[in-house]
C-alpha cells in the first residue's frame, strides 16, 4: 500500500455523519448502498480531508460541494464563490493521512472561520476573509454530471505532456470504433468521424464520462480522483473494459481512486474484471442505516467481495 493512500477515516461531523468510522481502503475502492444513504457525501468527506494541505486547499474543496451540488442551477448565473464557500458550516474528520476541521462561525453578530489541519489552528474573521481557491494538481472530483469542457480540457492538458495521445485515441476507438481521433480544438472538445471533427456535445454523454475518466488517471498521477456514478452513460456491454482502465491505469499512474455506483452490473463488472486481472489492491465499501438510522458501513476486501458474490447475496441497492 503506499503512503500516500487514504486507508481509513473518522468522520466526526459532516453532513449526515457523526462519529462515523470506515477502513480497509486500497488503491480501487468502489462505494455503494440504497438511495440517500450518503454515498456522496462520504466521498466528498474523503476528498476534503486528503485535499487539505493548506487553507487554501480546504477552501476549494469546500467550495466544489456546493458547486457540484448546485451545476444546473447556476446555469448562466453569476457564481457566488464565498456563498458557494458558506454552505458548509462544519467538517471535521481524521484519517491515517491528517486530522482537518472546518467551522463557520457566527456568534454575537461577529462571524469568522475556524481551519485546523493537524493541530495548527487558523481563525479567520469573515470581513478579513480572502476568498483564496488553490486546488492540488494531483486530486480530481467527476460529478454524476461528468466533466464540463474546461475541466476536460485541463485534464487533457496531462495528456498531452506526456505524450499519450496516442496511447488515448487506441482507448477511445475501443469504446467507438467509428471514432478516429480526439482533439481539443480551439475551447472544444472534439471527436474526428468519417474525416469530421465534431464537438462532443454530438455525441453521447458515456462518451465524455469515458474520457473524462482516463484524462483524470494521468492528471492524478501520485494522487486522488473521486468518480460520482461511475457508470453514468456507459454501456453495460463496456463496464469490464472500463474496469480494465481504470484498473490498470491507476497502478502505472499510481492513483488512488473512489467511485460510486447504484448499478448491480457495475458491481458484478469489477469483481469479474478484478478477478480476472488477479488485482487484489481494491475494496468494496457498502454503506447502510441501522434500525436507529445511523450510518455504517461493511469494507469488503478481494477475497470477502468476490465471496459474497460467488454465494450469490443480493447486490442491488449496494
Amino acid at each position: 500500500m503506499n503512503e500516500h493512500f487514504l486507508t481509513e477515516i473518522e468522520i466526526k461531523q459532516f453532513k449526515c455523519f457523526t462519529d462515523f468510522k470506515a477502513s480497509g481502503f486500497k488503491r480501487i475502492n468502489l462505494i455503494g448502498g440504497k438511495n440517500n444513504v450518503g454515498k456522496t457525501a462520504f466521498m466528498e468527506a474523503c476528498h476534503v480531508n486528503v485535499h487539505s494541505v493548506n487553507v487554501n486547499a480546504i477552501v476549494h474543496a469546500i467550495t466544489g460541494i456546493k458547486l457540484r451540488r448546485e451545476k444546473l442551477n447556476l446555469l448562466g448565473e453569476d457564481i457566488d464563490f464565498k456563498e458557494l464557500f458558506d454552505a458548509t458550516k462544519s467538517y471535521a474528520a481524521k484519517s491515517n493521512l491528517r486530522n482537518t476541521e472546518f467551522y463557520n462561525i457566527e456568534s454575537d453578530a461577529v462571524k469568522e472561520y475556524q481551519f485546523n489541519i493537524n493541530g495548527e489552528l487558523k481563525y479567520v474573521n469573515a470581513k478579513e476573509f480572502n476568498m483564496v481557491s488553490a486546488p492540488a494538481g494531483n486530486i480530481r472530483f467527476i460529478d454524476s454530471f461528468g466533466y464540463a469542457n474546461h475541466s476536460l480540457i485541463k485534464s487533457f492538458q496531462s495528456i498531452q505532456k506526456q505524450d499519450q495521445e496516442y496511447e488515448l485515441n487506441n482507448f477511445i476507438k475501443e469504446f467507438d470504433n467509428t471514432i478516429e481521433n480526439f482533439k481539443v480544438i480551439g475551447d472544444k472538445p472534439q471527436c474526428k468521424v468519417n474525416g469530421i471533427y465534431r464537438d462532443i456535445v454530438e455525441f453521447g454523454d458515456g462518451l465524455r464520462h469515458y474520457i473524462s475518466i482516463i484524462c483524470a488517471l494521468y492528471t492524478c498521477e501520485n494522487g486522488y480522483l473521486f468518480i460520482d456514478e461511475i457508470d453514468n452513460g456507459i454501456h453495460y456491454t463496456q463496464l469490464d473494459r472500463l474496469w480494465e482502465l481504470i484498473l490498470t491505469l491507476s497502478k502505472k499512474t499510481n492513483c488512488q481512486v473512489f467511485a460510486i455506483t447504484h448499478s448491480k452490473e457495475m458491481l458484478e463488472s469489477f469483481a469479474r474484471v478484478s478477478e480476472k486481472l488477479e488485482e487484489r489492491d481494491i475494496s468494496y465499501t457498502r454503506l447502510v442505516r441501522n434500525k436507529q438510522q445511523e450510518i455504517k458501513t461493511v469494507v469488503m476486501d478481494y477475497e470477502v467481495f468476490l465471496n459474497s458474490l460467488d454465494q450469490e447475496h443480493e447486490v442491488r441497492g449496494w
